[in-house]
């Protein structure tokens, strides 16, 4: 009854999240912080042209690489308040995790490298919360990372 009565509202749901994913890897994207944003509604993403054909938007996943290194990475974790430090993702509210501390701490640091998991990657699964209140989650704890590095 209950994945029923879910199941009505999931695509409204979907667009909403995968609208706020949308403005935060433009965001991401533009902020001094960031070194790389991969998202496959932008337009640089390698897969870009390919998710076009085969999606309806874009999803709701947002993976970014901070400048600096893991303790700047942990530091805009600890700094975030919209988004929740999670290791599962996928859930209606906004969660962040780092994988090389959390999903993929076991795996060996030369596998990590070869799957482009180092210390500075940053994975996103993007809620329906208000756009503006996680852009502004996200600013706060990016410049606070920027912060630790002067």
């Amino acid at each position: 009854f209950l994945a029923h009565r879910g199941l009505k509202t999931l695509h409204v749901r979907m667009e909403a999240a995968a609208r706020n994913a949308m403005a935060i890897a433009l965001f991401l994207e533009n902020h001094r912080a960031v070194s790389k944003v991969l998202y496959p509604g932008l337009k640089l993403h390698p897969q870009h042209e390919l998710a076009k054909k085969q999606q309806h938007g874009f999803g709701a996943m947002v993976t970014f690489y901070c400048v600096g290194k893991k303790e700047q990475a942990a530091i805009i974790l600890e700094n975030l308040k919209v988004f929740t430090l999670a290791e599962s993702l996928g859930a209606v509210e906004s969660l962040a995790e780092s994988p090389s501390l959390m999903t993929h701490a076991s795996v060996p640091d030369g596998q990590r490298a070869l799957l482009g998991i180092d210390d500075t990657l940053i994975r996103l699964s993007v809620g329906i919360e208000s756009c503006g209140d996680l852009v502004n989650d996200l600013d706060f704890a990016l410049n606070a990372a920027l912060g630790s590095m002067e």
